[in-house]
């Protein structure tokens, strides 16, 4: 029998192996179903399930009490809750990644160009403690801070740009390639003047071409550090987009480098999801869905909706604020309508894939 997943019952067993939407095994048919295998489902944006007949003893599992657990169950494959002094850790090699990027924005204004042994002390270990963390939506809300936009949103694209990567199923080594040229992708903007970079008003028409030309000064920057190519052409065509409507060249479509793609989408997303002195961030879940629309103009389409594939599993357990000001949980995501989950309120679920008036406003943790 196939039920959805907020009817299963304790003691079900599943007829038929069930396997992500990567093809990987979840659970294997047989298997009696706990509470915390609804939580591994729901992650999973699984809404139906097979099981076999069930027995008169068996009893239904209250979804509430479901989400009542945390998703980090050492017996699961799910999100690990971070210790404090994880938390700290984290933070403190976040902060001294930031203040690397100073240092390699000074590095490029006095010779020209940035020493790769620094860049590897920089990201390294930042990169090496978000390896194996699932929570990226935690993680970018954790991280945010009143830091130097630019040196902060450098840090942010580096480590975008590897998740995406991996998200890709890129190898390690090539990952790591990728989040270099997310981190270095705006080393041009060292030669910019601060005060337009930090300009809280309209820029000119001046001001803008002053901006517009970070791409060629990161790609003649990165020319004379390094030889490979991935790292130089993300920083020329970061703002490049697909229908010829980005800069500094105008290309289109194979005209842009692969790696390039990748990197300005993960670009668009933390500097829309940052603090600007000319704008306030915007909520993270929000920005997914502009760049679902990006996505059928601007930005590549299959990069672009494995981003947010990845992306929306981590909302699930986060709280939600809906435009009519109630707030809720959000309990399982769809497959098709992306950004209309499931959201329970009280003991209410509310789909709001059906309930088209409602929507989400905000995310929290």
């Amino acid at each position: 029998m196939r039920v959805h997943v907020t009817q299963i019952r304790d003691g079900d067993r599943l007829s038929k192996d069930i396997f992500n939407h990567h093809g990987l095994l979840v659970l294997s048919a047989g298997t009696a179903i706990k509470e915390r295998d609804i939580a591994l489902f729901l992650r999973h944006h699984m809404d139906m399930i097979d099981i076999e007949a069930r027995e008169n003893n068996t009893f239904m599992i209250p979804l509430t009490a479901v989400m009542d657990k945390n998703f980090g169950d050492e017996n699961q494959p799910d999100i690990p809750v971070q210790s404090s002094q994880s938390r700290q850790s984290m933070l403190l090699s976040y902060k001294e990644a930031i203040s690397g990027v100073e240092t390699l924005f000074s590095d490029a204004i006095a010779h020209g160009i940035v020493k790769d042994e620094q860049v590897e002390q920089t990201i390294m270990p930042i990169i090496q403690q978000i390896e194996n963390e699932r929570d990226v939506v935690s993680l970018l809300l954790m991280l945010d801070s009143q830091d130097d936009y630019t040196c902060q949103h450098s840090v942010q694209v580096g480590m975008l740009a590897f998740y995406l990567a991996k998200w890709l199923h890129y190898e390690d080594v090539d990952a790591m390639r990728i989040c270099k040229a997310g981190f270095l992708h705006d080393i041009g903007k060292a030669h910019i003047d601060k005060d337009i970079l930090n300009k809280p008003d309209r820029l000119t028409a001046e001001e803008f071409e002053a901006i517009k030309r970070h791409t060629i000064s990161g790609y003649e920057v990165i020319r004379q550090s390094y030889e490979d190519e991935w790292l130089s052409l993300a920083a020329l065509q970061h703002h490049e987009r697909l229908d010829g409507s980005g800069y500094p060249y105008g290309l289109i479509d194979e005209n842009i480098h692969p790696v390039s793609r990748i990197v300005a989408i993960v670009d668009v997303y933390s500097a829309m999801t940052s603090n600007r002195s000319y704008r306030k961030k915007q909520d993270l879940f929000t920005v997914l869905k502009e760049l679902y629309h990006m996505s059928f103009s601007g930005l590549d389409p299959t990069l672009t909706h494995t981003f947010i594939r990845n992306m929306l599993p981590n909302f699930i357990h986060k709280q939600a604020r809906l435009n009519d000001g109630r707030t809720g949980l959000i309990v399982m995501t769809h497959q098709t309508e992306f950004f209309r989950p499931l959201v329970q309120i009280d003991n209410q679920f509310i789909d709001l894939s059906l309930t088209r008036e409602l929507f989400i406003e905000q995310v929290y943790v």
